[in-house]
């Protein structure tokens, strides 16, 4: 039964997650602050972890910031939920790490859909332990890291995880479209292409920020692309 925490300082949208999860057969835990998550933490790692960005105390970026800066947080799925809906918001909760986010004026069919999809992609990640090289890119996928000249960089699941199906289909331009349906398994003709920008605009910092070599290729008009050579 995967384990799912939820933080939000409002009490409804804390029952109506409950019941949604428990609904889906999740084991959850409610958390109406931020302040207590770390000691939550500790104690059981979750299979997934829903923040609210809007929050006292310390609000959901700080939070997922936090974690990500921390070697045991790096793979935990993490999805915003959260009433900051304009692109420049979803754009800033995808910087500071979060592998999806979603208005929470969407649809419950919606949210149910995507955090099944982070599940499952979480749970496959666990089991891939592979190593692949393309060039003098070697990624780990068992420590999600990816390794330059031998040495290593972390990425977080969802940054391992496009990193990982761009590197399997070398010199191929991939469209924001395709990598949704193959990396974030959103259905045909969904999903915003401002998630995959922002993913791939952290790949970069973190993978060519000491060298001139730049391993993701923009293919304009179409999409991204990693070359063998």
């Amino acid at each position: 039964m995967p384990h799912v925490i939820v933080v939000d300082d409002d009490q409804e949208v804390l029952e109506t997650l409950g019941r949604v999860l428990r609904h889906e057969h999740y084991d959850v835990t409610l958390l109406n602050s931020g302040l207590n998550l770390n000691q939550v933490l500790e104690e059981r790692l979750p299979d997934l972890l829903i923040l609210d960005i809007i929050m006292p105390e310390i609000d959901g970026i700080t939070i997922c910031r936090q974690l990500r800066s921390h070697p045991r947080y790096v793979a935990l799925p993490i999805l915003f939920l959260t009433a900051k809906g304009a692109t420049e918001d979803i754009v800033n909760g995808l910087d500071a790490g979060a592998d999806d986010y979603v208005v929470k004026s969407s649809e419950l069919a919606e949210l149910r859909a995507r955090i099944a999809a982070l599940l499952r992609r979480g749970s496959r990640e666990k089991a891939n332990n592979a190593t692949l090289q393309v060039g003098d890119l070697r990624l780990d996928s068992f420590t999600y890291q990816v390794f330059i000249d031998d040495e290593p960089i972390q990425l977080t699941l969802t940054e391992h995880r496009l990193l990982r199906y761009m590197m399997e289909h070398p010199d191929q331009a991939l469209s924001p479209a395709h990598l949704l349906q193959a990396v974030w398994e959103y259905p045909f003709n969904t999903g915003d292409p401002d998630l995959v920008r922002a993913h791939i605009r952290n790949l970069r910092a973190k993978i060519e920020r000491s060298t001139d070599r730049r391993y993701i290729r923009t293919i304009h008009g179409v999409g991204y692309m990693i070359a063998s050579e």
